[in-house]
């Protein structure tokens, strides 16, 4: 049979009389003569009945396999594992979600190059699986992209008047800072919790699950407004089998992932996160993904990009809106079309539909009087939403958001904790006091291992009026999209490799200095060389298994804490 343009990597598997078992195998699982002849296309989910990001992947995946059928593809479906950070948050589970972005990229390079794909496309619905699709492509470097599962649609919360307010998992994290705090009973818990995930998709803020599905749109690898739909929209199965029918084109083309994602790429999805007000977790990931496609990128260039990108979205966790409300507003074809008039963005990057950004931002629609995407002349904030500190407690770097709270300055006592388990433990013990720094180690890349999220503990200081606006923190651990108030994480050099964050003693004073981009232990510096003197290394607990590996080859947060 004569090959079919777009079959390329696959002939070795199926094709030619020596190939006969290997027919005969898929045959078997009903796969056709003519079913074999055709593109292969592996379809990579990341389905799980384990929280509702990735829940209706299964949907979606049909949806995704009717398209590349459509387009004269044969499409093979396989599954990989996840993890959700918000399940887990707060326990040692969350140890693992880090991780599994290198596991998940690992898991689809594996498969895809045991099978000789001839194309490539990734259903993702949550913070790490995105990222680690996008990693896994930059890898085997076949025609493909990466497909998010949408966003949940916002809770209903029954208000005394009897209207009803528009609610995200992030209320029912600070209800538990509330509720510990005696400021709500349990029953005002219970209607929180049963109201804020009506269903299926991934969490509805700016948080990161939704920063890096935009963050694929404008690196180009997502087919951009397509990416938007809501998870159980009506429209959700259309989009997903025009996905399908984009990666058969992709692969007749013969455009590969490295032929789309570039530095300017890198730079517009950046810009994106600054402007949207998006999660601290877009620089680790960001960082990861240059890596993956050998693009030379730095931590200290990203700010830059957010001091000439104002904020222009009023997107939660700072601000009111969520992603139903993005997409409606014209989404961001929208967003694109506002930064590329104004200079800031490149429009010439080219994306998987075939056209440029720039071409894919004409399309834009935005609706009459929408409030949240702004204007570039009334911006929320002159600059980005994200900013890169430095100083003596972080050499390599520490990144804070600065969206959604207006506090540039702060000073105060260290209290200090080595675990995110023992510092939520104080807060719901009311021992954190107004103008204290929470300052939480040992929960870095290799020192946690798989710098764990902290959103329960910055949730439960914000569910605190007292607390909110007055108690900052700082870890060599991660922040959750979700997390707002002055919180700086990734601090590097880690402590568990004698950074300076482990020398920090209870109650010394620290500086958070953003307008001087300074994290500042106010301790001379002869006196922190002196502490780290006879540094040792706690023993870690886990001595064999994936997170044993993980501990061994992670790099520092300042390279994306990647593992290749």
């Amino acid at each position: 049979m004569s090959v079919v343009p777009g079959k390329k990597n696959s002939i070795v598997l199926t094709e030619g009389p020596n190939r006969a078992a290997a027919r005969s195998y898929l045959r078997g699982v009903g796969f056709t003569k003519e079913d074999l002849h055709k593109p292969i296309i592996g379809i990579a989910n990341t389905w799980t009945e384990i929280g509702p990001c990735n829940f209706h992947l299964r949907q979606v995946a049909e949806a995704v396999k009717q398209g590349v059928r459509e387009a004269g593809g044969t499409p093979m479906e396989f599954n990989t594992v996840t993890i959700s950070d918000g399940i887990t948050m707060g326990t040692e589970g969350m140890k693992a979600s880090l991780i599994s972005r290198e596991v998940i990229a690992d898991s689809i390079e594996l498969v895809a190059r045991g099978n000789s794909f001839d194309g490539l496309i990734c259903i993702a619905g949550c913070d790490k699986n995105m990222p680690a699709a996008i990693m896994a492509l930059a890898r085997v470097n076949i025609p493909g992209l990466m497909l998010y599962g949408g966003s949940i649609a916002p809770g209903q919360l029954a208000q005394p008047d009897g209207t009803h307010k528009n609610i995200t998992i992030l209320n029912v994290f600070e209800a538990i800072g509330s509720h510990a705090a005696g400021k709500i009973s349990d029953d005002d818990l219970e209607a929180v919790e049963a109201a804020a995930c009506p269903g299926p998709g991934a969490c509805g803020g700016q948080f990161t699950a939704n920063t890096m599905a935009m963050a694929g749109e404008f690196l180009g690898i997502s087919p951009i407004h397509l990416t938007g739909v809501l998870a159980m929209s009506p429209e959700k199965a259309h989009a997903s089998r025009e996905a399908g029918k984009l990666v058969m084109e992709l692969a007749r083309r013969g455009t590969k992932p490295s032929d789309i994602v570039t530095r300017k790429a890198i730079e517009n999805a950046y810009a994106a996160v600054c402007a949207s007000g998006g999660s601290t977790n877009a620089v680790l990931h960001l960082l990861a993904i240059a890596s993956e496609f050998n693009i030379p990128f730095n931590i200290d260039e990203f700010n830059a990009i957010n001091e000439r990108t104002p904020h222009i979205c009023d997107l939660s966790p700072g601000g009111k809106y969520v992603a139903k409300d993005y997409q409606e507003a014209g989404g961001s074809r929208l967003l694109a079309k506002i930064l590329i008039d104004g200079g800031l963005i490149n429009g010439d990057t080219p994306t998987v539909t075939g056209r440029t950004l720039a071409e894919e931002a004409k399309d834009a629609v935005e609706t009459p009087g929408q409030p949240v995407i702004h204007k570039l002349e009334k911006p929320l904030k002159p600059t980005g939403g994200l900013v890169i500190l430095h100083g003596n407690l972080a050499p390599e770097g520490c990144v804070i958001k600065v969206a959604g709270h207006e506090r540039l300055f702060h000073q105060g006592p260290a209290r200090v904790f080595e675990s995110e388990d023992l510092c939520f433990a104080a807060v719901e013990e009311g021992k954190i006091k107004p103008n204290d720094i929470c300052v939480i180690r040992y929960e870095g890349p290799k020192g946690g291992p798989g710098m764990r999220e902290m959103l329960a503990v910055t949730a439960a200081i914000k569910g605190i009026p007292e607390l909110s606006e007055t108690v900052a923190l700082l870890t060599d651990g991660r922040f959750s999209g979700a997390t707002r108030g002055l919180m700086a994480g990734h601090v590097a050099p880690e402590a568990y490799l004698g950074g300076p964050i482990a020398a920090v003693h209870e109650g010394d004073l620290i500086t958070f200095d953003i307008p001087n981009r300074e994290l500042r232990l106010e301790v001379p510096a002869d006196e922190i060389a002196k502490r780290l003197e006879n540094f040792k290394a706690p023993e870690s607990r886990y001595k064999r298994g994936v997170f044993a590996k993980y501990t061994k080859g992670v790099s520092s947060a300042s390279k994306g804490a990647i593992t290749s």
